[in-house]
């Protein structure tokens, strides 16, 4: 995958802190500690000034490294990332309707309407973070380094495979969510990212059909980073959620189980499909916004 139109590589040019670091670290260093301390319903007011001062601090540590950064590339499709975001994580939140894994602490203090967009508010802040710390993490050295990889080509036959397999075990989910809940992580992917590939959308073969795994590294470094935050703030916090997770329910770190972090990788997978995929219905196809590596 190539850099954004107008992104440059990583050099050894000074820059300062840009203003949106800033806001960032400002942001978080009084939502944090409120968010964890004040009594009552916090968080469903603070989770996203924490959120958004995430978003910002990660971005402006993006531009410091690269010169270039989300944000700065384009302000109008930064503010698309929380738009798309939002109905994104409902759909999760729809699925989990069926499998239970978290449950939210706290919501019935809320009328329906006010959760809806308390929580949609909230839940626009998934895709800017993942997205953000993933393009960080791009900026690693051990991921610049990243030898070649599986060699995954995209063609129609094996995009047709990942297609039919998504459905599989979309189904086999809804039928016995008990046994087979892990496929909320990876059944999204292998539905989306054909249709990108057919679309002529981004979609992550786009490296790997030449063992080039860095943007898939990128993103999985950059949504355990994230995640690692969402777990920490949420544990103190209150509306808070919790995890009822079978047979793997052992070894928390926070309120996750620690094997539950795994769902994490194939998490922002989905995430950048879902997204190329609206991008692409939006009529950009082709663009490299999202830039996950350094060649």
């Amino acid at each position: 995958m190539q850099l954004a139109p107008g992104a440059v590589g990583i050099t050894k040019q000074r820059r300062a802190f840009p203003w949106q670091g800033w806001v960032g670290a400002a942001l978080i260093l009084v939502a944090w500690p409120l968010n964890w301390l004040l009594p009552g319903l916090r968080t469903a007011y603070l989770f996203f000034p924490l959120w958004l001062g995430y978003v910002l601090a990660v971005d402006g540590l993006v531009y410091l490294r690269k010169g270039t950064s989300l944000l700065t590339r384009s302000k109008v499709r930064f503010a698309g990332l929380f738009l798309v975001s939002a109905p994104v994580w409902w759909l999760f939140e729809a699925i989990n309707l069926r499998t239970q894994n978290w449950v939210y602490l706290g919501v019935d203090s809320f009328s329906p309407l006010e959760y809806f967009l308390l929580a949609s508010l909230n839940f626009s802040t998934v895709i800017p973070a993942v997205f953000g710390t993933a393009e960080l993490a791009s900026t690693f050295g051990f991921i610049q380094r990243a030898r070649p990889g599986l060699v995954i080509s995209g063609s129609r036959r094996s995009a047709a495979g990942f297609f039919i397999a998504g459905w599989v075990m979309l189904a086999l989910l809804l039928a016995w969510p008990r046994y087979f809940f892990p496929f909320v992580w990876i059944s999204v992917y292998f539905i989306t990212e054909p249709v990108n590939i057919w679309l002529g959308s981004r979609n992550l073969t786009e490296g790997t059909r030449t063992g080039n795994w860095r943007a898939v590294y990128s993103l999985w470094v950059g949504v355990l980073i994230t995640g690692f935050f969402w777990e920490m703030w949420n544990f103190l916090a209150f509306p808070k959620w919790i995890y009822q997770v079978p047979f793997v329910d052992a070894l928390r770190v926070f309120e996750m189980p620690l094997l539950g972090y795994g769902g994490y990788l194939p998490f922002a997978l989905e995430l950048f499909a879902l997204y190329h995929l609206a991008a692409g219905i939006a009529g950009q196809r082709t663009t490299g916004y999202v830039a996950l590596t350094t060649d």
